[in-house]
């Protein structure tokens, strides 16, 4: 797993937490939703590196 994807994985994990957890506790319901689908793309971001590394 390159350091760069590594580091883009877990800034989209950490980013996507803090807005969907601001935006909960505001009752921004739809900004929530944003924030939890940037954090899951952090995740998915994060999975398909270790696939690929686990493949090599």
């Amino acid at each position: 797993m390159s350091a760069r994807e590594k580091a883009k994985a877990q800034i989209e994990q950490v980013s996507g937490k803090v807005v969907r957890k601001a935006a909960w506790a505001v009752g921004r319901k739809r900004l929530a939703a944003k924030g939890a689908a940037l954090e899951a793309r952090g995740k998915a971001r994060r999975l398909k590196e270790r696939g690929k590394d686990v493949l090599r």
